[in-house]
């Protein structure tokens, strides 16, 4: 995915020498520490080796949750703006289906708002929650069995585990997985993931998953990301995902590392959206 992305990246900026047409990512946050703010300097950084044009777009906690619905309308509109990220999940009371309401399909290059998910469900052309398609990378990447195999995705979150279930579902030349659904309330845990191969976990429930439920050799795509205090780190603590790596040592077959695992792939599907959506509307060619 890099070498591609840089590619089309190179050939959308010639295409803009001096770059104000270039393709620009709009990230709008709340401004505060947390899982998020990984996520932001990804992006950040990406961009800025990629030669996109980023913006950051804080909301003033006096703006309130009309004054972030107005500012993603605000976006959707600046034709100087391609790709809009809204950070989430969002606590009350905000309402981040609201916000992400007001982005056409196109410039929602994180893939989650109604339009796009429903382009999923029916299979037509838009963005995939890019996650989900990052999560997926990494099991390619390293040949995890996937493909017609008894899969489980840990989490039901309409932006992520939802998702990332029908993708693995799809027909050829999709992976054809069937798919177990589970989650942090599924009362036998164990159970559920007793036949699966490789485990998808995205619940935001810190060290859910141990040797207590994984089934032995199975492979863990870790896309959990929740913050636990730690006196030892300078910030009183640091980020960890579903999987309990002491517990899975040796039992697991493989298991992605959270942080460094599948968040700086999602930050490159991000990028590479954000640029199919500069071709796409400027009207130039898609990404080859």
């Amino acid at each position: 995915m890099a070498e591609a992305l840089d590619r089309a990246t190179r050939e959308a900026l010639r295409a803009a020498p001096d770059g104000t047409a270039g393709p620009c990512l709009a990230s709008v946050h709340r401004g505060l520490e947390g899982p998020f703010s990984r996520y932001l300097r990804g992006q950040r950084k990406a961009a800025e080796a990629l030669g996109l044009r980023f913006r950051e777009e804080v909301i003033d906690p006096e703006e309130g949750p009309s004054g972030l619905v107005a500012r993603v309308r605000a976006l959707d509109q600046d034709g100087s703006v391609h790709g809009v990220l809204v950070e989430h999940p969002l606590p009350p009371p905000y309402d981040f289906s609201a916000a992400i309401g007001q982005l056409r399909a196109e410039k929602d290059v994180d893939g989650v708002g109604t339009e796009n998910l429903g382009r999923l469900l029916t299979g037509r052309p838009g963005h995939a929650p890019a996650v989900c398609l990052a999560a997926l990378a990494v099991a390619r990447h390293y040949m995890l069995p996937i493909e017609g195999q008894p899969v489980a995705v840990v989490g039901r979150s309409g932006t992520v585990g939802l998702p990332l279930a029908l993708l693995l579902t799809r027909r050829t030349p999709g992976p054809n997985a069937t798919v177990t659904v589970a989650h942090s309330k599924t009362p036998d845990l164990a159970r559920a993931l007793s036949t699966s191969k490789t485990i998808f976990t995205c619940a935001g429930s810190p060290h859910l998953l141990t040797r207590t439920v994984v089934p032995e050799g199975a492979s863990v795509v870790d896309i959990g990301l929740a913050s636990m205090p730690d006196p030892s780190r300078p910030s009183g603590a640091r980020m960890v995902g579903d999987a309990d790596p002491d517990s899975l040592e040796g039992w697991a077959r493989a298991l992605s590392p959270v942080p460094g695992g599948v968040g700086p792939v999602t930050v490159a599907q991000l990028m590479w959206n954000t640029v199919s959506a500069w071709q796409t509307l400027t009207g130039r060619e898609t990404p080859p």
